[in-house]
């Protein structure tokens, strides 16, 4: 890590103190045994601040990129704020998808409700971090003009993101294996609504809210900002997905920094539904016989299709096919600024994305 991304990543970190502290500091307020206080910064610092912090900093970045300037202290501290709210929500999902998924671990620890003392106290414990979230909106946010469609927002967002679940669960149960559920369309729709509402739209139309690009148009002629947005911004994270199922049958543990369990985990990846779409009914068979097994033989026959079939070439051609459709869309974004204020909306906002995770490798 370069040291300007070491210093935004402590400058951010910084502020997660903050927010937790003032989470606490409620819980004291409302005359919580210091046994709960106690226990709710264990479940802070265990789940919301150990992960890479890709989708908050993407707040930060986006509002500086709209503004076109360095955030003043004020500006800075909203949209950290914001940030580590959208943390909030991916550590939500995280202790409850581990759960639900019975994974054993997590960002290489324990999953939560695997941790000693802790089991399905996890369940409330993941209903207290999505309810920290409106908290930390409501003390740092009541008073904006903005302040209910951040909460609308938010709502939309997580409610969309567990449609996503739910039809991943149905899809793919890591305990029975039926490939007749799956396919490319299945898998683009699992990818939109698990993945890339909340990972790409949210922290972008985050920061255009507290930026002042309004909701409602002022007039039927004025462009949807929102809607521009999401048209990029959902393909995107389509793409970013499909990458890294990609990498997790391709990449090394060296590379990705763990070793890929998307085979033996049954997960409706784009991988297998690529092989699916273009096997003969023998190399059918072979799938339906391996796949989802927890045995490292039978992984390897499934690979060795996926070889077959070309799934390396054929990533290769989505990867470039997807970079040049999501850049042209980019080209097309109209310069817009934002009410009262410095802020327009610029194709940067969305090249910066573009550019973290095109070939990308982990």
């Amino acid at each position: 890590m370069s040291v300007k991304k070491a210093a935004a990543r402590k400058r951010f970190e910084d502020v997660y103190i903050t927010v937790r502290d003032e989470l606490l500091a409620e819980f004291v307020d409302h005359g919580m045994p210091k046994e709960a206080i106690e226990y709710y910064k264990r479940n802070l610092d265990y789940n919301v601040p150990g992960g890479k912090l890709n989708r908050g900093l993407s707040v930060v970045d986006s509002v500086a990129l709209l503004k076109g300037r360095e955030l003043d202290e004020d500006e800075y501290v909203k949209a950290a704020v914001l940030g580590w709210a959208v943390e909030f929500l991916q550590a939500y999902f995280l202790v409850s998808d581990d759960m639900m998924d019975s994974s054993v671990t997590r960002r290489g620890q324990p999953c939560w409700y695997r941790v000693p003392d802790v089991g399905l106290i996890a369940v409330n414990d993941a209903l207290l971090l999505e309810g920290a979230i409106f908290q930390m909106l409501r003390r740092r946010f009541r008073s904006e003009p903005y302040y209910v469609d951040l909460l609308d927002l938010f709502h939309d967002i997580s409610y969309k993101t567990e449609m996503g679940q739910l039809i991943d669960l149905l899809t793919a149960p890591e305990d029975h294996v039926d490939l007749s559920k799956f396919s490319l369309e299945r898998h683009k729709l699992i990818v939109i609504y698990k993945t890339a509402f909340y990972s790409f739209y949210l922290p972008v139309a985050l920061a255009m809210l507290v930026c002042g690009f309004p909701i409602e148009k002022a007039k039927p002629s004025d462009p949807d900002t929102y809607k521009l947005a999401e048209s990029i911004l959902i393909p995107l994270g389509e793409y970013f997905q499909v990458q890294d199922d990609y990498l997790d049958y391709a990449g090394t543990p060296e590379q990705i920094g763990k070793i890929g369990t998307d085979i033996l985990d049954n997960k409706c990846s784009w991988c297998i539904n690529t092989a699916l779409a273009v096997a003969t009914p023998e190399q059918r068979a072979v799938l339906d016989a391996n796949y989802g097994r927890k045995d490292a033989d039978a992984e390897a026959r499934v690979k060795a299709i996926y070889k077959e079939v070309g799934v390396d070439e054929r990533y290769a051609e989505y990867e470039q096919s997807a970079y040049e459709r999501i850049s042209e869309l980019i080209e097309q974004v109209p310069e817009v600024k934002g009410r009262g204020g410095d802020a327009v909306l610029k194709r940067e906002v969305f090249r910066s994305f573009v550019n973290k995770i095109y070939k990308r490798t982990k």
